[in-house]
C-alpha cells in the first residue's frame, strides 16, 4: 500500500486568547482558548486532488499551516510524504508549496519577473529553468504584460495571479491551495482552474490539496472532499457520493406541452415513490421520484401512451450545498455569520 501524501491523525490545535482585546478586559466567563482543530484524522492518496470545505474560522488555513510546517500542532500528528511535519519539517519543505488567497507576498521594490525568479531560486530551480516556467505561468493567468511592473503598483488580483505562479515554479511534488481564487473575477477563477486540472494530468505523482469555501469550485475540481466546521471533519467522500446522501430517491423533473395527459397517473406505478404536478399557462411542470432510476423509462411510455408531448426531461441532482445543511444543520452563508467568536482571522 502506498504511503498517504498527508496524514492526519487526532490532530489538534489550540490558541490562548488575549485575555485584553482592544484596551478591555474580557468579560469573566469569556473562554480563554479557541479550538480550531479539534481531533482531524485524513488520508489523502499520491496524486489526488483532495479538498477541505467549510466557512471562514472552519480549520481549514490552521491546518494547512500545519501540514505546511508554518505552525505546530497542540496534539496529534501530521505527516507529509510519509514525513513528520515537526520533527522532520527541513527535509518535507523543498518538495512542497502553498499559495494563499489574498496573501500580500513579494517584494514592492522588486517586479513581477524578478519576484518570481527569486522565489524559484529559493527553491534551487536554474535560472533557464525558472524563466521558462515562469513565462509559462505568466501566460496562464494572463500577467505577461505586467511582468517587468513593480508589484507595489499591481491590484488586488494581480498580486493574487502572481501568488498563484509562485505556487507551481518550483514544480512540488505536494501543493496546498489555500482559497487560490478568493478576490478574483469569474473569467480569472475558470482559468486557473482550469489550469490546475491539466496541472495534476501532465504528472499523476502530484498532490494537491485545496481549501475553499466555494461550493462548485470544490465540486468541480476535487476527486474527493472533506466538508470541516468548527475544527472537526464532518464527512470525507467524493463529491458523488456525498451527495447521494442527502438525496434518498432518484428525482426528475418533466416539462409538458399544455394539455398533456397521463400525468395524474404517474404515483400510480410500481416503480413511482411521489409524483407531484404544477399547472402553468405555457407547461405542466412535473417531478417524480422513484424508487430506482431506471423506472423513469415506464414514467415516459405512461405518458406517450396518453398523449403527452415531453418538452424537457432532466434529473435533479443535489448540490454539496444541501450535504452542508444535511451535515451542519445551515447553510454556508448562514455559517459564515456564525463562526465562533475570538477565534484567530485566519483559522
Amino acid at each position: 500500500m502506498d504511503t498517504p501524501a498527508i496524514r492526519t491523525e487526532n490532530l489538534t490545535r489550540t490558541y490562548r486568547l488575549p485575555r485584553r482585546r482592544w484596551g478591555k478586559a474580557p468579560a469573566p466567563d469569556a473562554p480563554r482558548e479557541f479550538t480550531a482543530l479539534a481531533g482531524v484524522t485524513l488520508d489523502v492518496r499520491p496524486g489526488e486532488l483532495f479538498g477541505l470545505l467549510g466557512p471562514n474560522g472552519a480549520g481549514k488555513t490552521t491546518l494547512i499551516k500545519i501540514l505546511t510546517t508554518l505552525l505546530a500542532p497542540t496534539s496529534g500528528t501530521a505527516e507529509v510524504g510519509g514525513l513528520d511535519v515537526v520533527s522532520q519539517a527541513r527535509r518535507i519543505r523543498p518538495f512542497i508549496n502553498m499559495v494563499s488567497g489574498g496573501e500580500s507576498s513579494g517584494y514592492g521594490i522588486l517586479n513581477v519577473r524578478e519576484n518570481l525568479w527569486l522565489f524559484a531560486r529559493m527553491y534551487g530551480v536554474p535560472t533557464a529553468l525558472a524563466h521558462d516556467r515562469i513565462d509559462s505561468m505568466l501566460g496562464v493567468v494572463g500577467l505577461t504584460e505586467k511582468a517587468g511592473s513593480r508589484v507595489s503598483h499591481l491590484s488586488t488580483g494581480q498580486r493574487q495571479k502572481m501568488n498563484f505562479c509562485r505556487g507551481f515554479i518550483t514544480d512540488p511534488k505536494v501543493l496546498f491551495l489555500d482559497e487560490p481564487t478568493l478576490g478574483l473575477d469569474v473569467t480569472s477563477a475558470r482559468a486557473i482552474r482550469g489550469f490546475v486540472r491539466e496541472w495534476m494530468k501532465q504528472d499523476p505523482s502530484r498532490t494537491l490539496l485545496l481549501t475553499t469555501h466555494y461550493m462548485a469550485e470544490a465540486d468541480d475540481l476535487c476527486d474527493r472532499l472533506a466538508i470541516i466546521d468548527q475544527g472537526k471533519v464532518l464527512a470525507c467522500d467524493t463529491p458523488g457520493n456525498l451527495k447521494k446522501r442527502v438525496q434518498e430517491y432518484p428525482i426528475f423533473e418533466l416539462s409538458l406541452a399544455p394539455g398533456s395527459g397521463g400525468w395524474a397517473k404517474l404515483g400510480d406505478l410500481p416503480g413511482v415513490h411521489q409524483s407531484t404536478a404544477v399547472e402553468k399557462p405555457e407547461s405542466i411542470e412535473v417531478k417524480v421520484a422513484l424508487f430506482e432510476e431506471p423506472a423513469i423509462g415506464a414514467v415516459v411510455q405512461t405518458l406517450a401512451t396518453n398523449g403527452a408531448r415531453i418538452l424537457a426531461l432532466k434529473k435533479v441532482e443535489p448540490t454539496l450545498e444541501d450535504v452542508f445543511i444535511e451535515l451542519v444543520g445551515h447553510g454556508l452563508a448562514d455559517a459564515e455569520e456564525t463562526t465562533a467568536k475570538g477565534a484567530p482571522a485566519d483559522a
